[in-house]
C-alpha cells in the first residue's frame, strides 16, 4: 500500500515538525549536492531553521557564491530596467506618432479638406468648432486692439503733458526776452542822454538886468573905451 499525500501546511506538534525539518533538511542539502557534481553546476545553500540555526551547503565557497549572485541579480536588473525602459519610450513614440496624425488630419478638416468621409453629424462639429474658434479668435482681436488704443492713449496724454510744459517754458522765456529787450532799450537811452551832456559848452551864463541901474552907465563907459 503506497504512502498517502501530504497536505503543504505548517505543523502545528513542534516534535513533529522538528523531526519533519531533520529530514528534509537532510535530504535537500543531499540533493544540492548531487545536482552540483552531476551537472557541474554552482550550487549555494542556506537556510534557517525556526529557532535561527543556520545551515549551509557551497560547492565551492559560499561568499564567492554570493558575490556571484549579487552581481548577477544587478545585471538581471539592469537589462530589465534597459529592456522596460527601451519599451516605454517605444510606446510614448507610437501614441505621439497616433496623436501627430490625429492632429494633421483635424487641421486639413479645418482647412475645408478631406470632407468627403464626414457625415452630417461630424460636419456640424466641425462648424462648431469652426465657430468657436472664430470666437476665440475675434475676442482675442478686440483685446489687443483694446490694450492698443489704450496704450495709445496713454501716450496722447504724456505727450500733450509735454506740450504743455514746453508751452509754459516758452511763456516764461518771451517774457524774460522782454524783460531784456525793455533793460537793454532803457541802457541805450541813458547811453544817448549821456553822450549829448557831455558835447555841451561845461559852463552856463545867465544874463541879468538890474531895473535900478540906469542904461546909460553901460553906453558911457563903452565910448570911454573906445576913446582910448
Amino acid at each position: 500500500m503506497g504512502r498517502g499525500k501530504i497536505v503543504i501546511r505548517r505543523i502545528d506538534n513542534s516534535t513533529s515538525r522538528q523531526v519533519t525539518f531533520s529530514k528534509r533538511r537532510n535530504g535537500l542539502l543531499k540533493k544540492a549536492k548531487e545536482l552540483s557534481i552531476l551537472c557541474d553546476a554552482e550550487v549555494g545553500l542556506i537556510v534557517f531553521s525556526s529557532t535561527g540555526r543556520l545551515y549551509e551547503f557551497s560547492s565551492t565557497n559560499m561568499k564567492a557564491v554570493i558575490d556571484r549572485y549579487a552581481k548577477a541579480k544587478e545585471e538581471q536588473l539592469g537589462v530589465n530596467s534597459a529592456t522596460s525602459e527601451i519599451m516605454f519610450w517605444q510606446r510614448e513614440a507610437a501614441n505621439l506618432r497616433q496623436q501627430l496624425h490625429s492632429l494633421q488630419e483635424s487641421h486639413k478638416q479645418l482647412m475645408g479638406e478631406r470632407l468627403s468621409g464626414l457625415g452630417v453629424r461630424d460636419l456640424q462639429s466641425l462648424e462648431n468648432q469652426l465657430e468657436t474658434s472664430q470666437r476665440s479668435v475675434r475676442m482675442r482681436k478686440e483685446h489687443l486692439l483694446k490694450g492698443e488704443i489704450e496704450e495709445l492713449h496713454r501716450k496722447g496724454c504724456l505727450i500733450h503733458q509735454e506740450n504743455m510744459e514746453l508751452s509754459r517754458r516758452v511763456n516764461i522765456m518771451s517774457k524774460q526776452n522782454a524783460e531784456l529787450q525793455e533793460k537793454l532799450q532803457a541802457c541805450e537811452v541813458r547811453g544817448v542822454a549821456g553822450a549829448n551832456n557831455s558835447s555841451s559848452t561845461p559852463y552856463s551864463f545867465c544874463i541879468v538886468q538890474y531895473a535900478d541901474v540906469p542904461a546909460n552907465i553901460d553906453v558911457r563907459q563903452s565910448q570911454q573905451k573906445e576913446g582910448a
